[in-house]
């Protein structure tokens, strides 16, 4: 486990506005949302025949819920390809699935109000098991047209190489 160095002078969490999404070595242009990273492990009770009347626990198997990414509509086609490599319409029978590289790993970053490298988790083995390419419309709103792609993944880890920088600290002009 590695060690960790605190930052004696952050009071404050940090924030959930400052954040990139990258895969294939890249950043993902325009991501606005992305829903919360979440493991359960499932709860085996067993018991002895001879014990009382109460349970014991143990830790079973542990599930990785989806993650969905949101952004607004733009010309950017990372979304609707990837989306496309599960499924492609119309790409003709045995080719339907894109099985070579439909997974992708992905990196969520998270950044402190300076713009620092804070935190980061890799997210291991996503594919993309829905897509929406258009949100509803609506001439009388006036809001962004979202897309989204929600990914099923195998686990994620936090990548423990992402330390707590030094935060800058700004001096007042003479």
């Amino acid at each position: 486990m590695p060690q960790f160095t605190v930052n004696a002078q952050r009071f404050d969490p940090y924030k959930n506005f400052k954040f990139r999404v990258k895969w294939d070595g890249r950043y993902v242009a325009g991501v606005s949302k992305v829903s919360m990273l979440k493991k359960t492990t499932e709860v085996v009770k067993h018991r002895d025949g001879g014990d009382p009347s109460s349970s014991r626990k143990s830790p079973g198997r542990t599930e990785f819920d989806a993650i969905t990414l949101e952004r607004g509509v733009t010309h950017d086609t990372e979304f609707e390809k990837w989306a496309n490599k599960v499924w492609n319409f119309g790409s003709g029978l045995g080719a339907e699935t894109s099985l070579k590289d439909f997974r992708k790993d992905i990196t969520i970053e998270l950044y402190n109000e300076a713009g620092q490298l804070v935190i980061a988790y890799n997210v291991f083995r996503c594919w993309v098991s829905e897509f929406q390419a258009l949100s509803d419309l609506d001439a009388n709103a006036n809001a962004v047209a979202i897309q989204h792609i929600k990914l099923e993944n195998e686990g994620w880890e936090r990548d423990y190489a992402v330390t707590e920088p030094s935060e800058p600290s700004f001096t007042e002009p003479s």
